[in-house]
C-alpha cells in the first residue's frame, strides 16, 4: 500500500478492511488472511497489521486475537450513500422541498491547499460549484463544491439549479462510492452571511467531505456550511456496529 494521503497508513488500512466486511468480501463467521498475508498483500509491515485490525477489533467487527485467527464478526449495515451525500435526497426523505440556486460553475487551476486535499498538482484543472441551498424555500447551506475535470466538465451540460449534482452525475454513470466527512464548526464569512441572512463571523455547522471513487481516486471536495437552527447531524452507534450519520433538522 504507496501512501497517498497524510492519513496514517493504519487508519487507511482499516478502511480497507472495513470495506471488504462491508461488501462481503470478509464473510461473517470466516477467518480474515493471516498477518503476513496481509502484510504480503498490501505491502505493509507487520505492526501497521496489526494497529489496523485492533481498530477494527474495537469496533466490534472482527473477534479473535492472542492466539486465535481473527474472524469477521458480523456483516456491517451500510449507510444509504445518497441519503447522506445528497442534499435532495436527504430533504425528500423528511418529507421537504429541496432547492437550491446556482451562484457559480467554472473552470479554474487548484490552488495548492485544495491540490493537496484532492491528491492532484497545483495547476490541476477542476470544476467549482457554488450553490446556495434551500429547504422549503429558506436558506439553509451554502454548497462549495469542487470535482475533479473530467468528473466535473459534465455539470456544463447539466442545470444545477434543478437537482441534485450527485444524482445527475450517477445517471451518467460516474462512480461515486464512499465518502469520508469531517463535520466542525466555523464562523460565516460575508459570503456565508450574505446568503444565509446571518451577521459575519454567526456560527455555522460545516461538512467537508472528500468523495471517492471505487479504486480510491478522489473525485470531489466540497465545504458545506448549514445554519445551525435549521439542521444538525446525529451520530446513533452501538458497541456491535458502525456509527451511522443522517441530518436532523431541528424544529422551531
Amino acid at each position: 500500500m504507496q501512501s497517498t494521503s497524510e492519513e496514517p497508513i493504519h487508519q487507511r488500512l482499516s478502511d480497507l478492511f472495513r470495506e471488504r466486511i462491508s461488501s462481503g468480501d470478509w464473510k461473517e463467521g470466516k477467518p480474515l488472511p493471516s498477518e503476513a498475508e496481509l502484510c504480503a498483500q498490501n505491502g505493509v509491515s507487520r505492526g501497521t497489521v496489526r494497529q489496523a485490525l485492533a481498530s477494527l477489533r474495537s469496533e466490534g467487527l472482527i473477534t479473535g486475537g492472542r492466539g486465535k485467527p481473527p474472524v469477521v464478526a458480523h456483516p456491517v449495515p451500510s449507510q444509504s450513500f445518497a441519503t447522506f451525500m445528497s442534499f435532495t435526497e436527504w430533504a425528500h426523505s423528511l418529507g421537504r422541498e429541496p432547492g437550491q440556486r446556482t451562484l457559480e460553475i467554472a473552470r479554474r487551476p487548484a490552488g495548492e491547499e485544495l491540490a493537496g486535499k484532492m491528491l492532484l498538482q497545483p495547476g490541476d484543472p477542476v470544476i467549482q460549484v457554488l450553490r446556495l441551498r434551500l429547504l422549503d424555500g429558506n436558506p439553509t447551506m451554502v454548497e462549495r463544491s469542487n470535482f475533479v475535470a473530467d468528473v466535473g466538465n459534465a455539470l456544463f451540460d447539466f442545470d444545477t439549479d434543478s437537482g441534485s449534482i450527485f444524482g445527475y452525475l450517477t445517471s451518467r454513470g460516474v462512480d461515486l462510492s464512499r465518502g469520508r466527512h469531517v463535520i466542525d464548526a466555523v464562523g460565516a464569512d460575508e459570503m456565508d452571511a450574505s446568503l444565509l441572512g446571518v451577521a459575519a463571523g454567526s456560527p455555522l455547522l460545516r461538512e467537508h467531505r472528500l468523495t471517492y471513487a471505487e479504486d480510491g481516486r478522489i473525485l470531489e471536495c466540497s465545504d458545506d456550511r448549514y445554519l445551525p437552527h435549521l439542521a444538525n447531524f446525529v451520530i446513533e452507534n452501538t458497541r456491535a456496529s458502525r456509527a451511522a450519520l443522517v441530518r436532523v433538522p431541528l424544529v422551531a
